[in-house]
């Protein structure tokens, strides 16, 4: 990669931690509201496999999106908007955190359930390998998903179908406070072994290991090599939700892991140590993402809620009965019922 795509990554993955951190302030502040996972730690997942990618291909997460969206390329601006349930977010503020999507980029986003994804992003694979549109379905989940039975079914319909997808397991350690050897019988990369899956383990805390696994992982897909299995060992740095006091993790671990910050070892590893930047361009894009984040906080802050009236829009054809608006009932449409003929007569 040459030096302005080099930077930014180095850009991408501070613009989601600063992000993250500020967001993080704002569900303190009760401007978002439901829960909040946040991706501290992970954004060199996230930023090297979407730099893996083509601006077409499809890409599915779980509920820990955000970082997935900001480096799949929503603005900041519509990200947070949609954190605060305004109008000006990717889907006008009906999703929220845990279900970020952003149609144009080809970004279907967060799922609240876990695995319930999976075989919707194989199916979207399965999609391309019928119409032959070429291309690649990423999808990304946590090492808890594994564990799940849509989780193998998924794999298994992609092997037997030979899809164009990537299953990128972000393996931070934990199951919501479960450690892996604990909720887990075998392996990680023992479970794609069971649907003879070719697979990788990658350092999910190198951005360039990242790109580089996905980009042979799409470049098999496109082909016509079938499925491959991406097991990304990383650590996220908060408690798995804003709601979670993250007293099961041992904190001399999380200090070690800490140690391996992947925004840090870029910088020093890459971009310092082949004099691509300096410290004093370091500190200019920090500063140039703070400004971008507050920018995107005083947007969705200034930003409108959705009217109550559209309340129900795009959820039911038409209102069912026990719905209120403002407190008033809403009466469910008269429906012509059916009622059984006999001897020429209605009974």
């Amino acid at each position: 990669m040459d030096r302005e795509s080099l930077i930014a990554l180095y850009r991408q993955m501070v613009l989601i931690r600063i992000f993250e951190d500020r967001a993080a302030e704002m569900y303190a502040k009760a401007k978002i509201a439901g829960f909040l996972h946040l991706y501290n730690g992970q954004e060199a997942i996230a930023v090297g496999a979407v730099s893996a990618l083509n601006p077409d291909d499809e890409i599915v997460v779980n509920y820990r999106d955000h970082g997935w969206a900001l480096a799949r390329g929503s603005s900041a601006r519509a990200v947070m908007a949609e954190l605060f349930g305004r109008v000006t977010g990717t889907t006008g503020g009906r999703g929220g955190s845990m279900h970020l999507v952003d149609v144009k980029n080809h970004f279907w986003g967060g799922y609240a359930i876990v695995g319930g994804h999976l075989p919707l992003a194989t199916g979207l694979a399965v999609a391309a390998q019928y119409l032959k549109t070429g291309r690649v379905t990423l999808c990304s989940m946590g090492d808890g998903s594994t564990n799940i039975g849509t989780f193998h079914a998924a794999l298994n319909w992609a092997k037997l179908w030979n899809a164009p997808i990537i299953f990128l397991v972000e393996n931070n350690q934990y199951a919501m406070g479960t450690a892996y050897d604990v909720h887990s019988a075998v392996p990680m990369i023992q479970k794609a072994a069971g649907y003879n899956m070719y697979a990788e383990e990658v350092d999910g805390m190198d951005v360039m290991a990242v790109r580089e696994a996905v980009c042979r992982a799409a470049e098999r897909a496109r082909r016509g090599d079938g499925p491959s299995f991406l097991n990304a060992v990383t650590y996220r740095y908060r408690g798995h939700s804003m709601a979670d006091p993250d007293v099961q993790r041992d904190k001399a671990e999380i200090a070690r892991w800490k140690e391996l910050d992947p925004i840090k070892r870029f910088a020093n590893e890459v971009l310092l140590k082949r004099n691509l930047v300096t410290p004093k361009d370091l500190e200019s894009i920090q500063k140039s993402v703070e400004q971008e984040v507050e920018d995107a906080i005083a947007f969705a802050d200034q930003s409108p809620e959705p009217p109550l009236e559209s309340l129900y829009d795009y959820i039911y054809q038409q209102p069912v009965p026990n719905m209120q608006v403002a407190g008033s009932l809403i009466r469910p449409p008269t429906v012509a019922r059916h009622v059984p003929v006999k001897n020429g007569k209605h009974a």
